[in-house]
């Protein structure tokens, strides 16, 4: 009769005698619902209950027992079953059952695929390459993930440390956990301080309420420290204590705060080479590189860039909505050649810029925008005119873009140079907002 009811919503029914029966039948058929007697012949509805949680823990499985048998009917609830149903079935409860088990069902499932979707659109951590250094570095990242031993990321700026960092928190017991980045070089030095450990209210002027710093919001997570060798000398003596002691004062406090974080620090600089100058403490560069992982720049793994290319190709496409596009010969010469300063990240831009101004399907070289990089010395003829060494193609707003977004870049690394490399003398030479002025540092992918 069960059945009949069933089958004639259009379900399909499977049919065991007995919990042994039930149990080959789940291994085989992997159901959207379980319904099961409690009393079976051989074995009972308990069994099959845990035979079915045991395949799958979010398996729906619906009890029937007779109607002064209801504590075993709580019993099996409390054991992980959806519902119960008393005996004599009403054919149409059972089916509303049914139907509410099946839509929970779906509904966990679209649940799961949503996040795996959401985790890829926020940049789920995906390394990609197959170069013999790069598979040293993610074997590194294995060794170090079961630990909570600190490590220092070491690598060119734009060689996807973040990403690196990101896939180390993803393999650790931590990644339950949060990961919270901070950029030690954006932040002006005024506010590092409380941006890291927070601050009290009434700590400084405008502080009017407590603020949780981003060590507290890593509590039983990892912290990352990006640009680490750019924090002031005053606040690496805290980081240190922080990092040896995983305690702390807020900004304003007098009570010291404990924390379990886990910390992963990335440079661009030779720290070495700053602890000799004395501008790094060497205490706090010890205890950063406990377990130091050097990324390799692209132009050392040159195998890897068809790879990366195609990737962010499929990846801009599905973003922006556009058809597959392929890869000229001309394009891929050019991608081959190009010595790429400004690492993964300069290719990344580079790939999302073709791929919005490319209007067939084929990406060409005049779409990479990569004929600004300098000609070889001693060039004669029509090199030496500039104007020939610029990408004209396309509509007018397009090219104009190309030309002022090589002037800003020039314009920011002679400013840097003539600051002598302090990057709040060029943003305040430039007439930028110090924010502005890092933002356009990782749109140019320059290393400062």
């Amino acid at each position: 009769m069960l059945r009949l009811a069933l089958e004639a919503q259009d379900l399909t029914v499977i049919e065991a005698r007995d919990e042994p029966e039930a149990a080959t039948a789940l291994q085989t058929a992997r159901p959207g619902v379980v319904l099961s007697d409690l009393r079976l012949p051989n074995g009972d509805g308990f069994g099959v209950l845990r035979a079915a949680k045991e395949l799958d823990p979010e398996l729906p499985v619906i009890v029937m027992t007779a109607f002064g048998s209801i504590q075993d009917a709580v019993a099996a609830m409390k054991e992980g079953a959806l519902d119960f149903l008393a005996k004599p079935v009403d054919p149409d409860h059972l089916l509303l059952m049914v139907e509410r088990a099946l839509a929970q069902r779906r509904l966990a499932t679209e649940n799961i695929l949503l996040k795996e979707e959401l985790a890829a659109r926020r940049g789920a951590p995906q390394i990609v390459g197959e170069d013999p250094r790069l598979k040293q570095v993610s074997v590194a990242l294995q060794r170090a993930a079961g630990t909570d031993t600190t490590v220092l990321l070491e690598g060119e700026s734009g060689t996807g440390k973040e990403l690196f960092a990101r896939t180390l928190h993803a393999l650790s017991p931590r990644a339950d956990g949060p990961f919270v980045a901070i950029n030690c070089a954006a932040i002006p030095e005024t506010l590092l301080e409380t941006e890291l450990f927070g601050h009290e209210k009434g700590a400084f002027t405008g502080a009017a309420n407590r603020k949780p710093g981003k060590f507290e919001m890593a509590h039983r997570g990892t912290l990352f420290l990006d640009e680490i060798g750019e924090l002031p000398l005053a606040l690496q003596a805290k980081i240190l204590r922080a990092l040896e002691e995983k305690r702390f004062e807020r900004v304003g406090g007098t009570s010291l705060l404990q924390v379990d974080v886990r910390v992963v620090a990335a440079t661009n600089r030779n720290l070495r080479q700053a602890v000799a100058a004395r501008q790094f403490r060497e205490d706090l560069f010890f205890r950063l590189s406990v377990f130091p992982i050097t990324i390799p720049p692209l132009r050392d793994r040159q195998s890897d860039i068809p790879m990366l290319t195609k990737y962010f190709i499929e990846r801009f496409c599905r973003d922006l909505n556009k058809k597959p596009l392929s890869l000229a010969p001309s394009a891929v010469d050019e991608l081959m050649t190009y010595a790429w300063p400004g690492n993964v990240r300069e290719l990344q831009n580079c790939i999302e810029r073709a791929v919005i101004l490319t209007e067939g399907d084929t990406i060409h070289a005049r779409h990479l925008s990569l004929s600004f990089r300098d000609a070889a010395p001693g060039s004669a003829g029509v090199d030496d005119n500039p104007w020939s060494r610029i990408d004209l193609s396309g509509t007018m707003a397009a090219a104009t873009a190309r030309v002022v977004a090589e002037v800003e870049r020039r314009k920011i690394q002679q400013a840097l140079v003539e600051a002598g490399g302090n990057k709040a003398k060029a943003a305040e030479a430039l007439q930028l907002g110090f924010k502005t002025f890092t933002s356009k540092l990782r749109d140019y992918s320059i290393d400062a």
